[in-house]
């Protein structure tokens, strides 16, 4: 099937854009990133969301007036394989991995927030069995439940982190299985429909799926993986070609600015509001300061 473009002007056919025009990669996967109206934003104008990816990737396009944008409605395999082709494209999606560095660049852009707690999500009944892998603070050890008989399922292609990748890695033939998920065919909704015991997936995402459906919240248990958050900094990424690498160094030189910048703590508000902890507070100013001292971190 063919990618959705946002905007008509080039054809999604075409090897990479024209000149000064980036073309972002974006999914529907609230509260992270939301669609207005329930469809793929058409420019940048209508990206209204609050989310960690949504809303700062708003803020960062404001650093970019030198760019137009457009926005792909795309999953993770459909991406590779534009990118693989030739084609420049950049996500705020992908989480930095050494197979992706073979064909995308990668700067980090802030610390991981307590959203990026990933979470072992399973329906209520199959409490009583998650119990014996729990540790403090009903943290599940990943390596001992993927040797157990549950049966998991996850997204094709969705990179975890360097330590759930690995446990995944070595539980071998006992790791969990993958699908194609997406619109059609939501892993959450396979959970509740008993096609698996459990999954992988943000808290905030769960609540916001349910929600969506009319369910309570308390309809699946989620419960944190004690390997740690999916990821050390998020992350965009842009094609390994030469006008991806302009761009990649645009978004690096835009995040730098951002944490120069001197009113900071306004957009700091306007990105997250009310929905920023303490915790989250400290490291990303920890983070901010360090980022406007430094120079280019590209990978």
């Amino acid at each position: 099937m063919s990618p959705i473009w946002a905007s008509a002007q080039t054809a999604p056919t075409d090897p990479g854009p024209e000149p000064g025009v980036i073309r972002w990669m974006v999914r529907d996967v609230p509260p992270h990133f939301t669609y207005p109206g329930g469809k793929p934003p058409q420019r940048a104008s209508e990206l209204v969301g609050h989310g960690e990816i949504d809303g700062f990737l708003r803020l960062l396009i404001q650093q970019l007036p030198q760019y137009r944008h457009e926005f792909l409605d795309a999953g993770f395999p459909r991406f590779e394989a534009l990118v693989r082709q030739g084609q420049t494209l950049c996500s705020p999606l992908h989480v930095s991995t050494p197979e992706r560095l073979g064909w995308l660049y990668f700067t980090h852009v802030h610390p991981p927030l307590v959203s990026r707690q990933l979470a072992v999500i399973a329906r209520r009944e199959l409490a009583p069995r998650l119990e014996r892998f729990e540790r403090a603070g009903r943290q599940v050890l990943l390596s001992e439940l993927l040797q157990s008989d549950l049966v998991g399922l996850l997204p094709r292609d969705r990179a975890f982190g360097p330590k759930i990748d690995a446990a995944l890695q070595a539980a071998g033939s006992k790791a969990p299985k993958s699908v194609v998920a997406g619109r059609h065919m939501h892993l959450l909704a396979m959970l509740l429909a008993q096609r698996m015991d459990y999954t992988l997936d943000y808290p905030s995402a769960v609540d916001e799926y349910l929600k969506s459906q009319g369910l309570p919240s308390t309809e699946l248990i989620k419960l944190p993986v004690q390997e740690g958050i999916s990821t050390q900094l998020a992350t965009y990424a842009c094609s390994r070609t030469p006008e991806g690498r302009k761009q990649i160094e645009a978004i690096d030189q835009a995040v730098r600015k951002m944490a120069a910048d001197p009113q900071r703590e306004a957009w700091i508000q306007s990105w997250r509001g009310s929905s920023l902890d303490e915790g989250d507070r400290q490291r990303l100013k920890r983070y901010l300061d360090e980022r406007a001292r430094g120079g280019p971190q590209i990978d």
